[in-house]
């Protein structure tokens, strides 16, 4: 581990792979002879247009994405595509959404601006989110444009652990938290997107993965910056994309190639979150809050039950080399985010840290 680096435990920007930190800093002056850094460069270069075009090779290898997808970076983020989606793919002005958290639930309002037929199709908001709604529970229209789901939901610390069957309709997945973390078969999906600002790169942009028949069916509302045929035909490009964090997610990508592929990394994660898991099912001084069905690879939500005692918790973290341990302020607690990019020793220290905190306060 690099000198005086914290373990970082943010749900997002969160930390990145130092493997890729060294390359950057080896490159911040001159990429690759061009005698000036890749945030200075024009978006139009040929080298730079190396750049993008390498991302996106790397993307569609590390995540088998067949041909008939398209790739996007756009900005905006994911909250972005929250209206980009309905303003491209709904020509029938009609979509099914899934709420099984506080984004899904931001992205179905934000659906709600521009489609005449918005529906839920499951909810656990009564339940505060703690669970997953489970395929029994999915009203669907079979006449939808699409289904609408948040894969992993971040504040409540629950993923899904099957992919929603929706028969003929495509299914749309804010994958956000949770991509590149284990393979996916992107054939069961019509469109993925994400906010790279986890498991990618830094803040910046979206990745959209989404089928080619699905665009070209814009509305007249839709804005040209995420007209997604045009940015198809640009290539990500109709004005000045995130330069730099599009390179960063280059060197993440390559990094996960060198590091064994999705399966080493889905195998990795599981181990990580299996050893925080194991103990918090072991003391009754801690409780996990997501149910044990549904619980996230990536973000581990915990509380103690004393709203004191958390924020004891909290503040003490700090002082032992530990970040962003404190849980969102809508659920209160802790979480652990444990991306990617958080290597198993961090964990690890963190669980001898909890073990004495629960020995002294217990």
């Amino acid at each position: 581990m690099i000198e005086n680096r914290i373990y970082n435990f943010a749900a997002g920007p969160s930390m990145l792979p130092e493997p890729v930190l060294l390359k950057a800093r080896d490159q911040l002056l001159n990429y690759e002879g061009s005698g000036m850094s890749v945030m200075e460069m024009s978006h139009r270069s040929k080298v730079y247009d190396d750049i993008i075009t390498q991302c996106q090779a790397e993307l569609r290898k590390v995540m088998n994405i067949p041909d008939d997808y398209d790739v996007l970076f756009l900005q905006g983020g994911a909250s972005g595509m929250f209206a980009a989606i309905p303003l491209n793919i709904a020509p029938n002005s009609t979509a099914d959404y899934v709420i099984s958290g506080n984004f899904a639930n931001n992205a179905y309002k934000e659906a709600k601006k521009y489609l005449k037929d918005i529906r839920v199709a499951a909810s656990t908001e009564a339940e505060n989110y703690v669970r997953i709604p489970r395929q029994d529970e999915l009203v669907l229209n079979p006449d939808a444009d699409y289904v609408h789901v948040c894969f992993n939901n971040t504040i409540f610390g629950t993923t899904y652990h099957y992919i929603p069957d929706t028969g003929k309709v495509p299914l749309v997945a804010d994958m956000s938290s949770s991509i590149l973390s284990e393979p996916v078969d992107v054939s069961k999906f019509g469109m993925i997107y994400a906010g790279v600002q986890k498991n990618m790169a830094p803040a910046g942009f979206a990745v959209v993965i989404v089928r080619h028949d699905l665009i070209g069916h814009k509305s007249p509302l839709c804005p040209k910056i995420w007209d997604f045929a045009l940015q198809v035909e640009k290539n990500s490009m109709i004005n000045t994309p995130p330069t730099y964090p599009i390179y960063i997610c280059k060197l993440v990508l390559e990094w996960i190639m060198e590091t064994g592929g999705l399966e080493a990394m889905k195998k990795r994660n599981e181990e990580k979150a299996a050893l925080l898991y194991d103990y918090l099912d072991s003391t009754d001084f801690y409780k996990a809050t997501a149910d044990k069905a549904d619980r996230s690879l990536m973000n581990v939500t915990f509380r103690t039950g004393d709203n004191d005692l958390d924020a004891k918790f909290v503040k003490e973290s700090i002082a032992h080399g530990f970040s962003n341990l404190k849980g969102h302020r809508l659920v209160g607690g802790m979480r652990a985010s444990i991306y990617n990019a958080m290597p198993k020793e961090g964990v690890e220290a963190l669980i001898d840290f909890m073990k004495d905190f629960e020995k002294n306060n217990g």
